[in-house]
């Protein structure tokens, strides 16, 4: 947690003000014109990096998401969008956002890097949150989702960040039908708040006079059907390309709940294609079920990995070896110390996480072939050392994508793309 101190009242659900500095966030408002064509309509989302708003493109009446960097910083994202985005009909490659627009505006706080695509009005996090896809459309996503990965790695990259907060539900084409005024009868106007300095001063021009909190279009899981499952994966911030940038262990940012544990203990190793498949993994089982596979809501890392080891199995001995948090958990044999809960093996996660979530909602459940298939899988993405991990290719020629995941996704592929992105 950050304990640097605030200089703004804090405002829930918006990005920390205090990085509206030189060097940071552009100070960007609703209805700010950028371009002379771009009219910001309403804010998607925010990283460290950047935040994304919806805007109207009124030149070709069209609604795009604008990405504003902030200052000074290189257009690492776009390079690699640049790269995976051409015009192509490679498997995965329509996942993969098109960069419609790219520019530069000047602020308060230096020289900031932007960038247009389609927009995405929600991410597969928000959408199952607290419901569950159906059976069909949830084997449709895991497999497009794949499939997009694949593509990300056959064109030489690592994404390098993947869980469902960055696999997003395109938006659908009718949506560029709506007017600004007919968007805001539907959707509502802006929640923004007023922003203030803790000590009382007036805002400088580097702030915002207002922040506004980020808008969801939430689609629930249980509502989609097959031809609406049309997923981008974004976010390439954290993405790389090997061969060109080698990256290692201790430089990876995915989330602790997806990061693969070479990172941690291999931390002046080179990260490879199969960290990615490690991040699948644990991506494909949220969209299967609704609790994660690992959480570290309310656990620290050190719990997250024992989470690994109860779940998974023993670390590899040298691995153990460097845990240096081990005695909180296990006993010099390697037993969980008495007292301390005790997270079930995989198979029994996935009967508590899984099935039993979708029989007390109604949802539909896993066949006992289907299960074994699907546990097969995903024991072989998970296995500790990245180089016994399949590549995704081969992960869809598994059995479970082949005999299920596949013939679900062929509905989606006879259904229109929602956007030319």
């Amino acid at each position: 947690m950050d304990s640097t101190p605030h200089e703004y009242e804090w405002i829930d659900g918006a990005e920390r003000l205090e990085n509206y500095t030189t060097g940071g966030y552009h100070p960007t408002q609703i209805g700010d014109i950028y371009r002379d064509r771009y009219e910001v309509i309403d804010k998607l989302g925010y990283g460290g990096w950047s935040t994304v708003w919806l805007a109207h493109d009124f030149r070709k009446k069209q609604y795009v998401a604008l990405k504003v960097g902030i200052a000074d910083s290189l257009p690492h994202e776009v390079r690699g969008l640049h790269a995976l985005g051409k015009q192509t009909t490679a498997p995965g490659s329509a996942a993969i956002p098109r960069v419609l627009d790219e520019f530069r505006i000047e602020g308060p706080n230096g020289s900031h890097p932007c960038y247009t695509t389609a927009p995405a009005l929600c991410n597969l996090r928000e959408s199952s949150f607290s419901r569950l896809f159906r059976l069909d459309v949830a084997r449709a996503l895991a497999y497009e989702l794949t499939l997009a990965v694949a593509y990300v790695h056959s064109r030489g990259y690592i994404h390098g960040d993947i869980h469902l907060r960055n696999v997003l539900v395109s938006a659908q084409k009718d949506f560029n039908q709506l007017s600004v005024a007919q968007f805001r009868e539907e959707y509502g106007e802006p929640e923004s708040y007023p922003v203030r300095r803790v000590d009382g001063h007036p805002l400088t021009p580097n702030v915002p006079p207002r922040a506004v909190v980020p808008l969801c279009i939430e689609k629930k899981a249980a509502e989609f059907t097959l031809q609406e499952a049309h997923v981008l994966l974004s976010d390439f911030g954290e993405s790389f390309a090997p061969a060109e940038e080698p990256r290692l262990g201790k430089d990876c940012h995915t989330p602790v709940d997806f990061r693969p544990p070479e990172a941690r203990f291999e931390p002046n190793t080179p990260l490879s294609f199969s960290a990615d498949v490690w991040s699948l993994a644990t991506a494909i089982w949220d969209i299967l079920g609704m609790q994660a596979l690992f959480s570290s809501a309310f656990y620290s890392n050190a719990q997250v990995m024992c989470q690994i080891v109860d779940i998974l199995g023993p670390l590899p001995s040298d691995w153990s070896e460097k845990w240096e948090d081990r005695g909180d958990f296990f006993d010099a044999e390697g037993k969980p110390k008495p007292g301390r809960h005790v997270w079930p093996k995989i198979q029994g996660a996935f009967e508590e996480r899984v099935q039993h979530s979708r029989r007390d909602d109604n949802m539909g459940e896993y066949c006992e072939e289907e299960t074994a298939a699907i546990l097969d899988m995903m024991v072989q993405m998970l296995r500790y050392r990245p180089e016994e991990r399949p590549t995704v290719q081969q992960v869809l020629q598994s059995d479970w994508m082949v005999k299920w995941a596949r013939a679900d996704y062929s509905g989606v592929i006879g259904a229109s793309i929602p956007f030319e992105h």
